[in-house]
């Protein structure tokens, strides 16, 4: 085999669960006692997304040693002779040098995107875990990450419908949301940005755009910004009674 093709072999067995498994772990880890208190993580959601985020990734930190040893294993032990030295085991090594250290050099690199999907399966999981409908990346003018109540409903309705997307720290990349269902009038966009200048505050504001954070970067950062909001809050004023106008409607189930 080729040191490329050593490669790819490597990075085909490296099998760790998914971002959105690994943050459903976390989560059951953070609540606890919890799980089943929709009240209570409502009223914690700001605090819930940072903690659940920083386990999400250890958990993720701790599944890389072992995926690691079994795919170091299945590859790289098959060039190694039954009984093998110590000294062929460290010349196995330095004949692959170039292939460990691609393959570390992808899994650095990967984490800082894996981090910033992590803020979304975060929430993914959060809105499962309340029981909130949605269709999530609902092709509209656009792809926004949550349609709230649903693709259906935007359809016949798109006034009545929430458009919520995240993006974990936004610089240009907000204004993506103004594409993404361009008739609906409630956009939501979740960040934990919180160096949002003021001149793009305000266009958003124009554009009917709600920027939601979490509460310590709302008082701390955008204390006084009318259309900056925490989570706490767009449950309460927003999504809730949202929720209770699809169930008078006969949009979603009664409860």
């Amino acid at each position: 085999m080729t040191k490329e093709e050593v490669l790819k072999a490597l990075k085909k067995e490296f099998k760790i669960p998914s971002g959105y498994d690994i943050c459903v772990v976390a989560m059951r880890n953070i609540l606890g006692d919890h799980k089943s208190d929709k009240k209570w993580i409502k009223e914690n959601f700001s605090d819930l997304i940072e903690k659940v985020q920083i386990e999400a990734y250890n958990l993720y930190l701790k599944a890389e040693r072992p995926a690691a040893n079994r795919a170091f294993k299945k590859v790289l032990g098959k060039k190694l002779p039954s009984g093998a030295s110590k000294d062929q085991f460290f010349n196995m090594l330095e004949a692959n040098f170039w292939v460990l250290d691609q393959f570390f050099l992808g899994l650095t690199q990967g984490r800082r995107p894996r981090a910033g999907k992590a803020f979304e399966h975060v929430i993914k999981v959060l809105f499962n875990t309340l029981g909130y409908p949605y269709t999530p990346q609902a092709v509209i003018n656009g792809q926004p990450d949550f349609l709230l109540p649903s693709i259906a409903h935007f359809k016949k309705n798109a006034m009545d419908c929430i458009i919520f997307t995240v993006k974990r720290t936004l610089r240009e990349r907000w204004r993506q949301i103004t594409t993404e269902g361009t008739q609906g009038h409630q956009f939501f966009l979740a960040t934990i940005d919180d160096g949002v200048p003021p001149t793009h505050l305000k266009e958003m504001l124009n554009s009917r755009i709600y920027l939601v954070v979490p509460e310590d970067i709302r008082v701390k950062c955008y204390p006084k910004v009318v259309n900056v909001i925490s989570f706490e809050g767009f449950f309460l004023k927003h999504l809730d009674p949202a929720m209770a106008r699809w169930r008078a409607d006969g949009v979603i189930p009664k409860e």
